[in-house]
């Protein structure tokens, strides 16, 4: 005998609500409890859907990433910028989430979620899933670039993509530098001078 079909208005409200929490108040702040009586589920219903903190975390910002498009003009320099630079607001709004101080190195919540990818091999498969996904646009833009003759036939674009995201997640995690749109200029048309 199976239970009660999922509710998809309770993963609406609890993830509404975490994300308002994260946001303003840091992975710190995140509380799975508060969650719960502000969407107004039982802790229980929660735990079931997000066993942990983590799991939370990371649907909340899956959910917000789904939410990015990725734009196709037919100038591959411009779509790679406008991709690097929907990738660096994404960055930026975790490494602020929940700061009240101006230190510019600080990586926040955007550090706690790739440690969550450590602590949980579920979380580390969901990641993989989600990038997955969105990579594919990427790569999909840049093989239609090649295509068309504005990059070259032998280029890998899972290459051309990873040099350009790992330098705004190393920027971000390591070295606290900006990542803006200025940045991804500089970035895609550094990436693009060398092939």
């Amino acid at each position: 005998m199976r239970g009660r079909p999922r509710d998809a208005g309770v993963d609406e409200r609890v993830l509404r609500e975490a994300a308002l929490m994260l946001l303003a108040e840091g992975y710190g702040g995140l509380s799975c409890e508060a969650v719960a009586e502000r969407a107004g589920v039982a802790k229980t219903t929660l735990y079931r859907r997000w066993p942990t903190k983590d799991h939370l975390a990371v649907a909340v910002v899956a959910r917000l990433q789904d939410g990015d498009l990725i734009s196709e003009t037919g100038d591959i320099r411009r779509d790679l910028t406008d991709y690097m630079e929907q990738i660096a607001a994404g960055l930026n709004r975790m490494r602020l989430a929940g700061r009240t101080d101006d230190d510019p190195w600080y990586p926040g919540a955007a550090a706690e979620l790739v440690g969550a990818a450590g602590r949980h091999r579920d979380i580390a498969r969901l990641g993989r899933e989600v990038y997955a996904r969105r990579n594919a646009l990427a790569v999909g833009l840049i093989e239609r670039a090649m295509a068309r003759g504005d990059l070259p036939a032998g280029l890998d674009p899972h290459t051309l993509l990873e040099q350009l995201a790992g330098a705004l997640y190393y920027r971000v995690l390591i070295t606290g530098d900006p990542v803006n749109r200025t940045y991804a200029e500089k970035l895609v048309a550094s990436a693009l001078a060398h092939i």
